[in-house]
């Protein structure tokens, strides 16, 4: 295997990300931003460790911080010119224009304000008095200063977020906010509310403890900062190479050992990343050219990398930092959170295995060659420190101690061995473009987080969640109603009007999900999600922690179907082949993560945490009826079991994996009847082959 190089990695992911594209900066400008955001990382670090500041005060450090570099390093339109020319002149100090700076000004005035103000203003300024009384005084009845300073914040953040990910979330905000004003003009009764003033809607979005200043931006600010940026450095001091060989150790001797180093050294790295596009770039740009090199199509190789990257949302410990967000939602210790996540976790990667391997053995491909698998203690004897980052992390997270607590510790031992390790050391200077690359990391989704709090504050002020789950619920017994007279007789399962509305609802809600998650950072698309969405599932009568973890899956499959599947056009780019086919690649390989939320919902056994559903032989029952049904639908993916599978076997098996995955007695019953034809004709097939085979040979 090739040696990791994170500076080609990084390059790849600049290339990828486009929240990573910034525009062109004078050097006295660059040694700005690299100043400002290294003070930005250690401020974090310090606070995690010694104590946050009071939250109204650290939650506007924060905010200020990501405004200003928003402002700086995105322009107002991402063109060429804007982009890629460096020019200062009295309207544009430091290749930035007056109104960005304006824009700066505004936004972090209005986030410091809060603090300012929280214990009140009596000041003459210019012969105007300003007089303010303490703002817990002034909540339910916000000042006309409040007023003006709560809408420029607005409109600031609105930009940013326009800025680093596009239209499609302002847009929302902007629906949403027209909502909470016109509630008594919406056009369906269940929807129409007595509306809010501005006034109102200003208080409720910009005063503590809802809107902007609430959970969202408090967990960004907290927790999720800190987690990118021990990502960020655990890579940096040599914990990638480490995963990628071990990875090599496990997999690569097997059939199709390329592909199967990818999806393991993926599962590996997502403990640590959470992203996407940095998960594929990173082990596919070792993985990806080797399995060109070993005869897979340039497609399927850019799929198998984007597929297994893709999991590292809902692969414990970090999972895209959501976890955090709803162990803060369900106020439950985020350890619950972890082990609930684990089985289905596993399910996503059985999957992909599953159908990696059968891909290969149709296609013929072999393992790795010997000489280039890794020696196993050679690469324990080097990586071993790198790990320990990791080990104390989950350790400290374990003993019960805060999440920002953890990543203090964890941070604390990737520079310690950094420094120290002289098998892989790095320098201040590594340790401070960490810093710098991590606070890049981490606007986008400072900016969108703190901006979708509008949308928590105006769900919990008018009631919307429960009025969309009452909706949801009705279209869908509605529809079940319909349908029964023509599936009633259906001999495989006996159906019930309830059950029909339970699973209709549970499609509408995930294709909700994947439709409202598109290009959506993971922890922003949680949140929105969990806000809009999750109330419907709590209608059903799904349990909470269920619910939850349910949106975010439906809400990350949207990274992987085209035209929205930015980690398959990463891939795609670094194989040199068509993105849309690399996307459909990447879609069927995740086949399990499509199916696994809804075994949770109707088995939440598999969640292990849950108490009033868990028992010993209903968990094993559905974890093990669960990975053989998505081992049978892999199969059918691969069209390959012993032997090449015809269409009509391939159908059988993709119901019976079906069947199997959903739980129940009678629909494992039925599966075996499906699946015993197809494994009697591959037995048969198999065994005509070999001896063709062997009459090949003799001849």
């Amino acid at each position: 295997m090739a040696e990791f190089d994170v500076k080609t990695a990084e390059e790849l992911e600049r290339k990828y990300d486009s929240g990573l594209q910034t525009r062109a900066q004078t050097p006295s400008m660059e040694w700005f931003i690299y100043l400002f955001s290294v003070f930005f990382a250690g401020y974090h670090y310090f606070t995690a460790g010694f104590g946050t500041p009071i939250d109204y005060w650290h939650m506007g450090f924060h905010m200020s911080g990501v405004i200003l570099l928003v402002f700086i390093c995105y322009p107002i339109i991402k063109s060429d010119r804007l982009m890629n020319v460096q020019s200062s002149t009295w309207w544009l100090p430091g290749n930035v224009p007056l109104w960005d700076w304006l824009f700066i000004i505004v936004g972090v005035a209005c986030s410091l304000y809060i603090g300012v103000t929280w214990y009140g203003v009596d000041i003459d300024i210019f012969g105007m008095k300003l007089h303010l009384v303490e703002q817990v005084m002034r909540q339910g009845d916000p000042a006309d200063i409040d007023i003006v300073f709560g809408t420029a914040l607005i409109i600031v953040l609105l930009e940013a977020v326009r800025r680093t990910l596009g239209m499609v979330v302002p847009i929302i905000i902007g629906i949403f906010t027209a909502y909470a004003i016109f509630g008594p003009y919406m056009p369906l009764q269940i929807l129409m509310h007595p509306g809010i003033s501005w006034a109102q809607y200003i208080n409720n979005m910009y005063f503590p403890a809802e809107g902007i200043f609430g959970v969202t931006l408090w967990i960004v600010s907290t927790v999720v900062f800190h987690f990118v940026l021990f990502g960020v450095l655990a890579q940096r001091m040599g914990l990638g190479q480490f995963f990628v060989d071990i990875a090599a150790v496990m997999a690569g001797r097997y059939t199709g050992g390329l592909a199967k180093v990818s999806v393991v050294s993926s599962a590996f790295f997502g403990t640590i990343s959470g992203s996407s596009i940095a998960n594929t770039v990173s082990t596919g740009s070792l993985t990806i050219p080797n399995m060109k090199r070993m005869g897979y199509p340039g497609h399927l190789a850019g799929g198998v990398e984007a597929a297994s990257s893709a999991g590292g949302q809902i692969t414990p410990p970090i999972m895209g930092a959501a976890a955090f967000v709803m162990a803060e939602f369900l106020e439950v210790p985020y350890t619950t959170i972890v082990v609930a996540a684990i089985v289905p976790a596993m399910m996503h990667y059985i999957g992909v295995l599953s159908i990696v391997h059968f891909q290969a053995k149709r296609l013929g491909l072999k393992g790795m060659p010997a000489e280039e698998i890794p020696n196993l203690w050679r690469v324990l004897r080097r990586g071993w420190p790198t790990v320990l980052p990791l080990a104390v992390l989950i350790y400290v997270l374990f003993s019960g101690f805060s999440p920002n607590m953890a990543a203090f510790w964890g941070i604390s031992t990737a520079l310690a061995v950094g420094l120290l390790n002289p098998m892989h050391r790095i320098g201040f200077r590594d340790i401070f473009d960490a810093a710098v690359l991590g606070v890049k990391y981490a606007l986008a989704v400072g900016a969108v987080c703190a901006a979708i709090g509008i949308i928590v504050g105006v769900v919990n002020s008018t009631g919307l969640g429960f009025r969309l789950g009452f909706m949801v619920a009705n279209s869908a017994r509605e529809i079940a109603e319909g349908i029964m007279p023509l599936i009633g007789w259906f001999p495989l399962a006996t159906f019930t009007t309830d059950g029909v509305t339970l699973l209709l609802s549970l499609i509408l809600i995930a294709v909700t999900c994947i439709l409202m998650g598109a290009g959506l950072p993971t922890t922003a698309l949680y949140i929105m999600l969990a806000t809009v969405a999750q109330p419907a599932l709590g209608n059903l009568g799904v349990p909470p922690l269920a619910s939850h973890l349910f949106v975010l899956y439906y809400g990350v499959i949207s990274e992987i179907p085209p035209p929205v599947c930015a980690s398959a056009y990463a891939a795609a780019g670094i194989a040199g082949a068509n993105p849309f086919r690399t996307g459909v690649s990447a879609f069927t390989l995740g086949i399990a993560k499509l199916l696994v939320p809804m075994v949770f919902v109707y088995s939440p056994a598999m969640l292990i945490v849950i108490d009033t559903h868990f028992t010993l032989e209903a968990f094993l029952v559905t974890s093990i009826t669960c990975g053989v049904g998505v081992f049978m639908l892999a199969t059918s993916v691969a069209a390959y079991f012993l032997a090449p599978m015809p269409g009509i076997a391939r159908a059988a098996m993709a119901l019976g994996g079906i069947l199997l995955v959903a739980p129940g007695v009678s629909s494992d019953i039925y599966a075996a009847a499906f699946a015993a034809p197809v494994l009697l004709q591959q037995i048969i097939a198999m065994r005509r082959n070999k001896a063709a085979e062997v009459l090949q040979a003799e001849a």
